[in-house]
């Protein structure tokens, strides 16, 4: 009798499956639009060209070594990450009270995040809300830090496929003062649907006047639109406000890091002082997790970030890889009216990002996986990048095939 003979098998990551299934599939028009990872028109993994040559200044580089960087993380990167999110004049900067801590991913800066809140700000029984619907790993992260109550607030307003900002703005009113919020900064996830910045500054008021925590999570920062200060509006407007917050950031998408595990946790604070003592115990928090995080993705980004000729290049290759999600948008919803699909597909080009919340149901999403051998979410959200100009006719008259043929 094994110890572990009682240890249920757990369900396999939906995403990471769908990936496999995908994979193990012979038919020579298959498509994945499943994976939230840029592709190229290819369809191929992108390296982009200043992370290349980035890369190779590192490697010549004598002074560099392989000692453990400080807990918090490599500093010319945790500064350089905080003014992307926050902005170069920005005034919390001027006055001391940002401050960062180096993460694994996006994933591991919202975990720490939430660590922090619970052992020290909130007891285990404060709300939680995270949008309906949101990035699965949102849930489980507050919930693994000790958090009991995770709740979903309105968000997608499935009727006119775009955002719900009564329901919204109701719930950031019902709730308990002191309630936590975790908010998509930009390029939401899965719906891709942001509110515009009139609405930022409604949803900011409440939260101000309510006395809620707003913690942002920025993993598409310069992906969404192609600009950076545009994709970065609702983080600094909340600055701006008075708010003392956190911002996890991921790199992941925006400099192509996928595999480094490149994140940021932005904590804006009062003052100097409590700044200070939030991060000195966000150290000892780090230290028991992971202990010291890795060196060759910060490097890539903090190199990049802090060398002007550098940075003007990497802006370009995020706009380079946000104009073809855009084209993708543009071409598959002139190709679903063109054939006549039924339904509304305006939602296409006004929502933003990587991915699509389609409106398709869970019987259209399995009819297009089983029939036509297109892989995507059983929500009905695809991944952009995943259509190339290849592919798109097939995907089209997939769905088209799909709405038409399956309620």
């Amino acid at each position: 009798m094994s110890v572990f003979s009682e240890i249920a098998l757990a369900a396999p990551v939906a995403v990471f499956k769908l990936t496999q299934d995908f994979n193990n599939d012979s038919f020579p028009q298959k498509v994945n639009l499943g994976v939230g990872a840029y592709r190229t028109d290819e369809c191929k993994p992108w390296v982009l060209p200043v992370v290349k040559k980035v890369e190779k200044l590192i490697l010549l580089d004598e002074g560099l070594n392989h000692e453990y960087l400080p807990i918090l993380g490599l500093p010319s990167f945790r500064s350089s990450a905080s003014k992307i999110a926050l902005g170069e004049d920005s005034p919390a900067i001027q006055e001391d009270r940002v401050g960062a801590v180096q993460c694994l991913g996006g994933t591991g800066a919202l975990k720490i995040g939430a660590e922090f809140l619970r052992r020290f700000l909130r007891d285990a029984k404060t709300p939680v809300y995270v949008s309906s619907p949101t990035w699965e790993n949102h849930n489980a992260v507050f919930l693994s830090a000790g958090f009991e109550d995770v709740r979903p607030y309105k968000y997608w307003d499935k009727e006119n496929r775009g955002l719900d900002l009564a329901g919204f703005l109701g719930d950031l009113e019902s709730c308990p003062e002191h309630s936590i919020f975790v908010i998509h900064a930009c390029a939401h996830n899965p719906t891709g649907t942001d509110p515009t910045q009139e609405q930022w500054k409604q949803i900011a008021e409440v939260m101000m006047r309510r006395k809620l925590f707003a913690f942002f999570d920025s993993a598409y920062q310069g992906f969404a639109s192609g600009n950076l200060d545009k994709d970065a509006w609702a983080v600094r407007y909340f600055v701006s406000m008075g708010f003392e917050m956190f911002c996890a950031q991921s790199f992941s998408k925006n400099f192509g890091l996928y595999n480094e595990r490149v994140g940021n946790l932005t904590v804006v604070a009062k003052d100097a002082d409590n700044l200070k003592r939030v991060l000195s115990q966000m150290e000892k928090i780090v230290r028991f997790t992971w202990s010291n995080p890795p060196s060759q993705g910060a490097r890539v980004v903090a190199t990049t970030l802090n060398t002007p000729e550098l940075f003007a290049e990497w802006k370009d290759n995020v706009k380079t890889m946000a104009d073809r999600v855009l084209l993708m948008r543009a071409e598959l919803k002139a190709k679903l009216q063109a054939l006549g699909t039924p339904g509304t597909w305006n939602h296409i080009t006004t929502q933003i990002g990587m991915f699509s919340f389609t409106g398709l149901n869970p019987k259209q999403v399995e009819y297009l996986i089983k029939e036509r051998h297109v892989y995507l979410m059983a929500s009905g959200r695809i991944n952009m990048c995943g259509l190339t100009t290849k592919n798109i006719d097939y995907v089209a008259e997939s769905i088209h095939e799909a709405v038409t043929k399956v309620q």
